[in-house]
This record gives structure tokens, sequence and C-alpha cells, in this order.
């Protein structure tokens, strides 16, 4: 299966990727009433078959492990953003603070109330070790697109959130591959 061909369950049931099993079958049944194609309102039968193989997936505990390893192996080649070669000084510094805004930005969509990171979620999502992160987190915070909670994790601002989807807009940083990646759901 290729990149292209990967489907995120957990996208799918906008869900946490260690959700539990009784969350995920509570928005499950949220989404299902949603989308069902009797609802006249909401219904779509593509979403609804692609919500009901995420859920068949994700509530059995010997297929969600399996998927898991895949999904764990498609989000690292979605953010591998820093192991092309030839890239060095300012141009590496621009795709770090891209990379970093988008994830933030993803982690908030993905949970608007709590979405956050700590410096290990993100040097592992973006194959990155978190000395080489300190100078795009340090100039991020100083011009207050990101911040840092009180429990150490972080989170991106409104300026952030507009930067961040100003730079996708205009195709000024290309390596903003998850911000607006389309859901599959078919």
């Amino acid at each position: 299966m290729g990149q292209q061909d990967f489907v995120d369950y957990y996208e799918i049931l906008q869900i946490s990727g260690n959700a539990q099993p009784e969350t995920i079958h509570r928005v499950y049944r949220i989404l299902a009433q949603q989308l069902h194609p009797d609802n006249p309102e909401t219904g779509d039968v593509n979403q609804f078959r692609a919500l009901l193989e995420a859920y068949q997936v994700l509530s059995d505990p010997e297929r969600r492990a399996a998927y898991d390893v895949q999904h764990k192996q498609y989000k690292k080649l979605c953010w591998q953003i820093f192991g092309q070669s030839g890239i060095h000084g300012i141009e590496a510094e621009k795709r770090k603070r891209s990379g970093v805004l988008a994830a933030l930005y993803r982690a908030r969509i993905a949970n608007p109330q709590s979405g956050t990171m700590t410096l290990n979620e993100l040097e592992d999502l973006l194959s990155c070790p978190k000395e080489h992160l300190e100078f795009a987190m340090w100039f991020l915070k100083e011009l207050q697109h990101i911040q840092r909670s009180d429990n150490g994790r972080y989170q991106i601002t409104v300026k952030g959130a507009e930067t961040a989807e100003q730079w996708q807009t205009v195709q000024m940083e290309p390596v903003l591959p998850m911000l607006n990646a389309p859901l599959r759901v078919a």
C-alpha cells in the first residue's frame, strides 16, 4: 500500500491514535447517524462506507494493532521533510518552522479544545532531533505563532494558524503536506 493509497482511519473517525475503545464506539455512533444514507440532510454513502470500514478496523484489537504499524509508517512518510539531501541553512530552518506549524495546526484541528504536542512528539513526527528544532521553536514562540502551556506542551495560536494557512494558500512553503490534505473517504 503506497502513501497515496493509505486511508487514515483515525482522521475519518476524527479521533486520536490513542483513543479508548469506548471513545471509538461513541464517536462512530455519532458520525454514523450524521453520515447514514437515510439521513436526508447530511447523509453520504461514500463517507458512511469509509466510516464503517474505519470503525471495523479500529474497534478490533488485532486489526487495530496491525493498522497502527502501518499508520505510524504513513505518518512518518508524510512528515519526513528534513531527510531530503541538499537542504541546509535558512531553507532547512524554514522547513522546520513549517513542519512544526503544520503539525500543531493538525493537532488543533483533531482536538479543538486542547490540540497540543510535546517536543518529543514533534521530534518523532518530523523525524528531526529536538536539538535541531530548538531554533524553530524559539522563532515561532517569539512571533507568537505557538505557545507553551503550563504542562510543557506546545499549541498553535490563532496567529500561527493564520500563518500556516497563508503559507499553504500562496504555496510559499511546500512542506506543509498534511495541512490541507484531503480526507480520504473512498
